[in-house]
């Protein structure tokens, strides 16, 4: 059966799901149906779309992260666009006047610490409070459904990169927006359109559909593989990859030695991927204009490889080989490393600073990761 989005359902069955309805949408250049197809477009020219909300980066994906983002008018067709990536990140009444409707269609990645999760999450608590009915257009999990990794995030470091799930949780965003208004006790009105096509054991999802950049730093499926062990480096003093064409693939810093990273880093023996000495100069972010030395992962295995424990390790090794590695300290306003968020505890990083080993923490997070696969069933629909 080809693949076909929630969005191709919901227009096909407008009349089922909003006859006579005015919608609000959610989404970015991710939201297309399967033919590639602005859901935006599509929508607007039912005459039933009223307004649009953009997460990090916007309704048109050309912001860079952590930009904040204002109320502006689409160019396109001239309908408002609210921002919920800036000083509100949850819909308000104003926001959500004239709106009968309030649909969601963002492409995620499949991991945790990835913000349009959290705009979701804001959104439905949005429709709760003002009793709007929401209905989620279902996508694929990129990274599957089968497979999940890392801890449950401990509740003091909730924040916009993180809420109480396993860092690769193994679920649709679909899926993902059941279990938010369940187990958060949300209680929004909720629908969820599904998709079709899809299944859990799918790790070649660019076979069946065109790759959308969800965000300017996530080229391609490749990336996404990665992104749930490499996007701790953001909170680290090394380059995670912004700023080159290869943005979470490659891992750097002015102080490293390629060749002497990728050697340590091989005998690891992790499954399902290799390290290759390379070198960068980013265009922008950490290092900009300076010559970098590290590695690019090379998956060659997506079923056996596991990012989160590969990220975690990478990091670890270079604390061990280089003098000059270093957490970026949290700023002076904020009580938390960054590092810290991402991960969801402060005992990886603990660990590291005092090297010891980390097996007998991945061993627990096993045990979480169980409890998670028992209470997400549930909500799974494919």
């Amino acid at each position: 059966m080809a693949l076909r989005f929630g969005i191709d359902h919901f227009c096909a069955n407008l009349d089922k799901f909003a006859a006579n309805q005015t919608l609000g949408l959610i989404t970015n250049p991710s939201g297309v149906d399967s033919k590639l197809l602005s859901t935006i477009d599509s929508l607007h020219e039912t005459g039933q779309l009223v307004a649009l909300y953009g997460p990090e980066h916007g309704v048109r994906g050309h912001f860079q992260a952590g930009e904040q983002v204002r109320v502006y008018s689409d160019p396109k067709t001239n309908l408002p666009v609210y921002s919920l990536y800036g000083d509100t990140r949850k819909p308000t009444e104003e926001m959500l006047a004239g709106v009968d409707i309030l649909l969601f269609d963002l492409q995620d990645v499949g991991c945790r610490f990835y913000t349009y999760l959290y705009t979701l999450l804001y959104a439905l608590q949005a429709a709760a409070e003002f009793d709007l009915p929401m209905i989620v257009l279902d996508r694929p999990n990129p990274l599957g459904g089968e497979v999940m990794e890392g801890n449950i995030l401990e509740p003091e470091f909730t924040s916009f990169v993180g809420y109480p799930i396993p860092i690769r949780y193994g679920l649709t965003i679909g899926e993902l927006a059941s279990y938010f208004n369940t187990i958060f006790k949300i209680k929004a009105p909720l629908t969820v359109v599904p998709l079709t096509g899809w299944h859990r054991h799918t790790y070649e999802i660019e076979h069946d559909i065109v790759w959308v950049p969800p965000s300017p730093n996530m080229p391609k499926v490749e990336t996404a593989f990665v992104y749930p062990g490499t996007c701790f480096v953001e909170g680290t003093n090394l380059s995670e990859g912004r700023g080159t064409t290869l943005p979470f693939e490659v891992v750097g810093a002015p102080f490293i030695d390629g060749d002497s990273l990728a050697r340590a880093l091989n005998r690891l023996n992790l499954p399902g991927v290799h390290f290759r000495p390379t070198t960068f100069t980013p265009t922008f972010s950490k290092y900009e204009g300076k010559h970098c030395q590290g590695v690019q992962l090379h998956v060659l295995d997506r079923v056996t490889f596991r990012s989160v424990k590969t990220g975690l390790l990478l990091i670890k090794t270079v604390a061990e080989l280089y003098e000059q590695f270093e957490f970026l300290k949290p700023p002076t306003e904020e009580r938390q490393y960054f590092f810290d968020l991402l991960v969801g505890t402060d005992q990886i990083r603990k660990l590291i600073e005092a090297r010891q080993p980390l097996d007998k923490v991945f061993f627990q997070w096993e045990m979480q990761r169980t409890e998670f696969r028992t209470q997400s069933k549930p909500f799974r629909l494919y």
